[in-house]
């Protein structure tokens, strides 16, 4: 009955069959079998170049850091380049002192001044005194003492610049470069209060206008003062000879 009931059956669950092995050969040591392909690359590129014989056991890990750092990084070195090609290219750049600031109304900032042809870069003090150290510029770097940021710009935008970071009271301006001179902060503000070009250029010919007529005024005075003085004259003469050409005119009559 059992037998008929298991052929019956259609899905019968059967334990399979495991038989462990093991192999006859034995593991070479000291002559092992190469790697596979994949497992040699990742070796080959985890393989230290320095022997270990050769490392310095008594070298701290601090010193080690310290000795890291003091080589130059090529990517530095580019960064301090764009920095010093800002300074040398820019009529007007302006360095804020950057407090605690959401990036999203960081951004919005970066929008509106590169709107007016302004642009918001951030560098490490590492890297400005790599730019400028050995310029002209060498005096902005105890500006770089925090977190800071500097406004770069092609055209003279003093007032507007002022303007739109008025609005951001996170950003603190500190100082200003403007037609390659450095100013505080007092005269970076000043300087924003100047009339434009056009006006100032306007008073000039007015100033230069004014001197040359002015020369030439003083230069008549001496022929005006003699012109008035003979017209006076002439007039008292003729004044006097009438009174005589009346009294003679009587006697006649």
């Amino acid at each position: 009955m059992s037998q008929l009931l298991r052929q019956v059956t259609l899905l019968t669950c059967r334990t399979p069959i495991a038989q462990s092995q093991r192999f006859r050969g034995k593991i070479n040591i000291q002559r092992p079998r190469a790697p596979h392909y994949e497992r040699a690359k990742v070796l080959a590129v985890a393989q230290s170049l320095q022997p270990v014989e050769e490392i310095d056991k008594s070298v701290a890990c601090f010193t080690r850091r310290q000795r890291d750092a003091d080589l130059e990084n090529p990517y530095v070195t580019v960064i301090a380049r764009e920095v010093r090609n800002w300074l040398e290219h820019s009529r007007m750049v302006g360095f804020y002192h950057l407090n605690s600031i959401k990036q999203d109304d960081l951004f919005e900032v970066r929008v509106k001044l590169h709107k007016q042809n302004m642009h918001l870069k951030a560098y490490g003090k590492h890297i400005v005194r790599k730019a400028v150290e050995g310029t002209r510029f060498e005096a902005i770097l105890p500006l770089f003492e925090s977190n800071n940021c500097i406004v770069f710009s092609p055209d003279q935008q003093v007032g507007q610049l002022l303007r739109i970071t008025r609005r951001v009271p996170q950003m603190l301006l500190l100082a200003g470069i403007v037609d390659e001179r450095l100013l505080s902060r007092n005269e970076f503000v000043a300087y924003s209060q100047l009339p434009g070009l056009q006006a100032v250029r306007g008073e000039l010919a007015q100033t230069l206008n004014m001197a040359a007529g002015h020369l030439v005024q003083q230069l008549e005075t001496h022929q005006k003062n003699l012109v008035n003085v003979l017209d006076v004259h002439a007039k008292g003469k003729a004044e006097e000879t009438e009174p005589a050409k009346d009294a003679t005119e009587t006697e006649k009559a």
